[in-house]
């Protein structure tokens, strides 16, 4: 349930835009009593393509449990207080089409930095309008005793197909504080620097039982080839593996959907894929895809970006990572490539060597192998990038020329109008 903002403190220029504010948290560990805190920071934000920046003032609320316990998965809600600004008065925003995201910052006994993501539930607000933005939740796994703090950082408000980034440019003071008691599988608090969400997401597989490896979500630059020219893109991506024998069977899932559709595209006419990067005891890269689309997309329609699923067969004994890789999209006859600019890991595996897995050589997935190699990995997926040509929302003053890569491929076969 959400409640409306405070009215937006008018610092900064009052005609930049969709600058949004910071927020509540609320908790999910039944066990344990919330406390609430309320802290502002003084905030920049870069709004789309056209609008000049922002200055304001950012006021959260975090609600989190008081204490937990090291093994604990706890609840957090960001709760907005007050927006840097208001709408601009450029364009009414209708309802349902505002989204937050933001990381919350995790320090003390451990450190970590925790993915925050709101609905995209909002009612419509008009020019001018004070700004009403979801609660954003996120999870946050204890791991260490001792005092976790827990302060708002930078955060993004996507609209209209466009994000506003908003960073603070003062330190911000810490909004809650959990305490967390000793209990199993846990350190003490003399390794305060530990981090609270470890790379590793899966165990060893003998004799645990455990089938389901979730990773973790990661956002890493991308530098795209596209029919219309070399784009950057940032995207967020998250891998998952599911123990079938001796193999994993992959899914790399696309967190979110950038744009709606600048065009009306066919069906079975967008094909996604990746190279999905093995690292520390395994080498080499495994091949996913996904379906062509199979319904067509009306423009103005969400782009949504199918699960891309393969198998990956290791070739190694020992801890093995696995990072995505070189993203491909074929829309229309054209070919869209985006490699990462510097690597994540998603998830990290202990795998048993298998008769013709990875290690350098090929992995194959639905028919189609890839051969390893020292390919740079990172976060893939349905990336943001720029998109001069979108000639209805630059009208408006509200494309940051940012689209969605699979945007950016049938951009080529847009009519090059300049519609109001």
């Amino acid at each position: 349930m959400r409640r409306r903002v405070t009215p937006a403190r008018r610092t900064g220029a009052v005609g930049a835009a969709l600058v949004l504010c910071s927020a509540g948290v609320l908790l999910g560990v039944a066990a344990t009593p919330a406390q609430a805190a309320e802290v502002s920071f003084a905030t920049h934000c870069v709004p789309p393509a056209g609008i000049d920046p922002v200055d304001g003032t950012t006021k959260v609320e975090i609600t989190a449990p008081a204490t937990a316990k090291v093994g604990d998965t706890v609840d957090i809600v960001w709760k907005f207080v007050q927006a840097a600004s208001k709408n601009p008065d450029i364009i009414d925003l209708p309802a349902n089409s505002v989204q937050p995201s933001g990381v919350l910052k995790a320090a003390g006994a451990q450190a970590a930095d925790i993915a925050m993501q709101g609905p995209r539930e909002n009612p419509a607000i008009p020019k001018g309008g004070d700004m009403v933005l979801s609660d954003m939740k996120g999870t946050l796994k204890l791991t260490t005793a001792g005092e976790v703090t827990l302060t708002p950082d930078a955060y993004t408000v996507n609209a209209m197909s466009t994000d506003t980034k908003c960073t603070p440019k003062e330190t911000v003071q810490k909004a809650a504080t959990i305490q967390v008691t000793p209990g199993s599988g846990g350190t003490s608090s003399s390794s305060p620097t530990q981090s609270a969400t470890p790379t590793k997401s899966a165990t060893p597989t003998g004799g645990t039982g455990q089938t389901d490896f979730p990773g973790k979500e990661v956002q890493v630059p991308y530098a795209c080839k596209t029919p219309i020219g070399d784009k950057n893109a940032t995207s967020p991506v998250q891998i998952n593996a599911k123990k079938n024998g001796g193999d994993y069977d992959l899914t790399v899932q696309f967190k979110k959907s950038v744009m709606n559709s600048p065009a009306d595209i066919p069906k079975d006419s967008v094909k996604p894929s990746m190279e999905v990067v093995l690292g520390g005891a395994d080498k080499g890269t495994v091949h996913v895809e996904g379906p062509t689309n199979a319904q067509p997309i009306k423009s103005g329609e969400p782009i949504e970006i199918p699960d891309l699923t393969g198998t990956y067969k290791p070739g190694a004994s020992g801890t093995s990572t696995l990072a995505p890789g070189v993203l491909t999209i074929k829309a229309l006859g054209t070919t869209t490539t985006c490699t990462p600019e510097k690597s994540l890991v998603s998830l990290t595996l202990d795998t048993a060597q298998q008769p013709g897995g990875a290690s350098g050589g090929t992995s194959t997935s639905g028919g189609s192998s890839s051969t390893g190699g020292s390919s740079t990995s990172g976060a893939g997926g349905l990336a943001e990038t720029g998109a001069g040509d979108h000639g209805a929302l630059k009208a408006l003053g509200l494309v940051a020329g940012t689209a969605i890569l699979l945007g950016a491929a049938v951009f080529t076969f847009m009519p090059k109008r300049r519609t109001r």
